[in-house]
């Protein structure tokens, strides 16, 4: 982006949200108040800052429509990086295939997002995901802790064990995260979607309670491609709610949610999908790592 374009950079805090982020409209409990989409869709887009760290470019906005401002990210497809193995331009038709496959599902894991034109062209806009408050003062228990390290060589009650890790001042520890519903069905999702990035930024604990997974854009390739931090449930049957959830994607991929992601993803790409939310069916288990694509994302978090 020209030096005459850029604006000024948002700080990531450790759990991937935004710190320090510029005045605005916080965003709305749930996964979408009323008139959210409306916004993030027709609104007039105002940057208002630049998020930092990210590899593709991501800028704070507000959406403004009939009255209802939305604070919302932007992602331009002009600010896209290239990948040796997704094609160029498509990132942003991929994270809200993702979105439209979440609502699918009825667990709303993505925040409302939406493909239009904006200040750099057209890109991607996602309703802005305001992070919980640290506790602090006047009480309240900050965001939940979803990822740790632990010297001991079994995870302990409430949670799961991812793998191994090497420490930076030698030695090892175990890696591991929240046995939590809300991480197991984003895992589903993203077993779903064939994810390769769910890092644990990617994983936003929000001030309603919920968790919301975010930057999907290399999702949906052809080959198995899943990497995550959220194995700890690998070769585990799914929960009843899955599989009901499984059904009701095949359902809905022979319907509407397959017409409209046949506007955002290549023929081979949806029927890959198809293939993938069979075959999940079929086993009836969570996915286990590949042995010929790295299982886990780099850098983690």
């Amino acid at each position: 982006m020209p030096a005459s374009e850029r604006v000024p950079e948002v700080g990531l805090n450790a759990f991937g949200g935004a710190s320090g982020a510029p005045g605005g409209p916080a965003a709305p409990r749930g996964p979408g108040a009323p008139g959210d989409t409306d916004a993030l869709t027709h609104g007039e887009l105002t940057v208002k800052g630049r998020v930092r760290g990210a590899s593709n470019t991501v800028l704070y906005c507000e959406s403004a429509h009939r009255g209802r401002t939305v604070a919302c990210v932007y992602k331009p497809v002009s600010g896209e990086r290239p990948l040796w193995d997704f094609p160029d331009g498509t990132l942003a038709q991929r994270e809200v295939a993702a979105y439209l496959v979440s609502e699918a599902t009825g667990w709303g894991l993505v925040p409302p997002t939406v493909l239009r034109e904006g200040p750099y062209g057209q890109g991607m806009v996602q309703r802005w995901i305001e992070p919980p408050g640290d506790g602090g003062e006047d009480g309240g228990d900050g965001p939940p802790q979803l990822l740790a390290l632990t010297e001991d060589a079994e995870p302990g009650p409430g949670w799961k064990a991812v793998v191994e890790a090497e420490l930076e001042q030698g030695g090892t520890a175990l890696l591991v995260h929240a046995d939590d519903i809300r991480l197991r069905r984003i895992a589903v999702l993203d077993a779903v979607i064939n994810n390769a990035d769910r890092k644990g930024g990617h994983l936003l604990p929000a001030a309603d309670g919920r968790i919301y997974g975010i930057d999907h854009g290399v999702t949906f390739h052809t080959d198995d491609k899943l990497r995550t931090l959220l194995w700890g449930w690998a070769g585990e049957p799914f929960p009843a709610e899955a599989v009901a959830v499984l059904d009701r994607l095949t359902a809905e991929l022979d319907g509407t949610l397959g017409e409209r992601l046949a506007t955002l993803l290549t023929t081979a790409e949806t029927a890959a999908l198809r293939a993938r939310v069979h075959r999940l069916r079929e086993t009836g288990t969570h996915p286990r790592p590949g042995g010929e694509w790295p299982s886990i994302p780099w850098p983690p978090v």
